[in-house]
């Protein structure tokens, strides 16, 4: 088979929007195909390692306002000394309950104490519970659920006792 034949059969193959390609010539059989990864997140209902990390204070931004559901950042209508941001110690997948099927560990208005776990960060197959370092009420849930969260991103504002 010529090379340049098969070049062009890749070519047209990469511009079209096919995703399997099958062609058979004089005994020479070509296949092309893309194969898509399918990403599935679920967390385990058995968690055999769980690690418990301290969530670090943190500086926060200039204002925050309440607000009653998740919102990606928090607003600027407070005053910054009356709330503290708990923010992602590692890189990882956001859980709000230790389960599919349970309850989220905190709701907005929940009331916190340090050591309470807020949520379970996923991180290399091991779940990691985060916990309050303040006590307090949780103003605002900063991610949604089975979210991906980076390395000190605010994932909790909450208004300290």
């Amino acid at each position: 088979m010529d090379l340049n034949y098969l070049r062009r059969l890749v070519k047209i193959f990469d511009d079209s929007k096919a995703t399997h390609l099958e062609i058979e010539e004089e005994g020479v059989r070509i296949s092309l195909a893309y194969e898509t990864p399918i990403v599935q997140q679920q967390l385990p209902v058995n968690m055999p390692q769980v690690q418990t990390i301290q969530a670090s204070p943190a500086s926060v931004p200039a204002t925050v306002s309440i607000q009653e559901n998740i919102s990606p950042e928090p607003s600027n209508t407070e005053s910054s000394d009356k709330l503290h941001t708990i923010k992602s110690p590692i890189v990882g997948t956001f859980y709000r309950s230790p389960s599919p099927d349970a309850g989220p560990f905190v709701e907005v208005g929940s009331r916190v104490k340090p050591g309470d776990t807020l949520c379970i960060i996923e991180a290399m197959k091991l779940m990691n519970e985060i916990e309050s370092d303040v006590s307090g009420i949780i103003e605002q849930i900063l991610l949604e659920n089975a979210k991906p969260v980076e390395f000190n991103q605010p994932i909790f504002v909450v208004r300290p006792d």
